[in-house]
């Protein structure tokens, strides 16, 4: 007989799943039974939003919740983690949420190409439609010391690698936000090196905590959270999270992010969650909960040791955790 044991960090799949999410997803069920779908789904906020032509993907939201990844913290106000946002390509303070509006997501093609066996251009709403949507609850932790807790929608990086393809010396993949510089004013700040680039090793980027995301509480992204999909890896500081991804390139070179081409003194490449090991301008030991103000201590690899501690084995001589 299988048993599962739990993780230290985990708590009861039932202890963080909003009650609107659970009688939504049962209710859509009782309509596909009762040969009624349609009627059901115009009864959920995905229905209305599909009857406004507003998402041609929100039939995919909410998706089930992956109960292997919860974590021992309620989930943070979604009104919080939808209006206290960096995105500096719409100001470089918190409150964006309404300035990213202008941003066009449709349509929206995503580039992969670099090291693989055929570059690709394909539509976001057909490679979304390829994956194995899920969701998860995970921590975020930015680098600035504030973190919450999401139920991200999405599907496992290494979905992402399989289907593209990379040749045997493909070592890295490196990402890129869009630049759209009539919707996105930030792109007039000259002295910031643009566009904004990010960049995993592909051990990284096939862990099973690496994961693409198009959603967030149970609904598609926001355009201020990173719409229409953006990386989420929560064992580093979010600031590795690119957003509004537009380009997977797969090469043998170690990409140089935005923040290490800015101040490679405080950003590093690696940017894993370490307590120990201060920002040079601040400590990392504590970290202030987005929605009650309540200073917690900082974990290790922001409480995800045992997932990704092994990927770091032999470098010692890394700058890791900044």
């Amino acid at each position: 007989m299988l048993i599962r044991r739990k993780k230290g960090w985990e708590i009861a799949e039932r202890d963080v799943t909003p009650e609107s999410v659970y009688k939504n997803r049962r209710q859509f069920l009782k309509g596909i039974a009762a040969g009624s779908i349609g009627a059901a789904a115009i009864s959920l906020p995905i229905g209305r939003a599909l009857a406004q032509g507003s998402d041609p993907t929100a039939d995919l939201y909410p998706a089930m919740r992956n109960p292997a990844y919860v974590v021992d913290r309620a989930i943070t106000d979604k009104s919080k983690a939808l209006t206290y946002n960096n995105f500096y390509e719409f100001g470089s303070h918190k409150f964006i949420s309404d300035a990213a509006q202008a941003m066009k997501i449709r349509p929206w093609t995503v580039k992969i190409d670099g090291m693989v066996e055929k570059p690709i251009e394909i539509d976001f709403e057909d490679l979304v439609r390829k994956m194995p949507l899920e969701e998860r609850v995970y921590r975020f932790r930015c680098v600035e010391a504030w973190a919450m807790t999401v139920p991200w929608t999405g599907f496992p990086m290494k979905a992402l690698v399989d289907y593209a393809k990379p040749l045997s010396g493909a070592k890295y993949i490196e990402m890129q936000t869009a630049e759209q510089k009539d919707t996105m004013p930030g792109l007039r700040q000259f002295w910031y090196p643009w566009p904004y680039i990010e960049g995993l090793t592909i051990s990284e980027a096939t862990n099973e905590l690496a994961m693409i995301a198009t959603g967030i509480y149970g609904e598609s992204l926001p355009k201020q959270n990173g719409a229409p999909l953006r990386l989420v890896t929560p064992w580093k500081y979010g600031f590795k999270n690119v957003k509004s991804i537009v380009r997977f390139t797969f090469t043998d070179k170690r990409p140089v992010s935005f923040w290490e081409q800015l101040n490679d003194g405080e950003y590093g490449f690696w940017a894993n969650v370490n307590p120990k090991v201060p920002h040079p301008r601040w400590s990392q030991a504590q970290e202030r909960l987005l929605t009650t103000g309540e200073e917690v201590p900082t974990q290790l690899y922001n409480g995800y040791e045992e997932y990704v501690a092994d990927l770091y084995k032999g470098m010692e001589d890394e700058k890791l955790f900044m």
